[in-house]
């Protein structure tokens, strides 16, 4: 399974793409997460999908510093694996 989640509320600065980096890590999960310029976190995850849903779960918690208002989810398509969970800054 492969999802794109976009993740609005007080997410950047705090820490909350570390945060997403080691949670997806501590599943086993593939992927990527970046700022976007609107203030919002987007995030590409691919893995199982109950280990996803668990992933999903403790986003939706967040870091100590962040507050999660809202999170959009949308299913991708899995046509080019994904190696790894990064941190990109662009």
């Amino acid at each position: 399974m492969k999802l794109r989640i976009f993740v609005e509320g007080l997410v950047q600065g705090v820490g909350f793409r570390a945060y997403t980096k080691r949670i997806a890590e501590s599943y086993g999960l593939n992927g990527w997460v970046r700022n976007l310029p609107d203030g919002r976190v987007e995030i590409l995850v691919e893995g199982d999908e109950e280990l996803i849903g668990h992933f999903i779960k403790d986003i939706l918690k967040g870091p100590p510093a962040a507050r999660v208002d809202k999170v959009e989810i949308i299913k991708e398509q899995s046509d080019e694996p994904v190696y790894g969970f990064d941190i990109r800054y662009s």
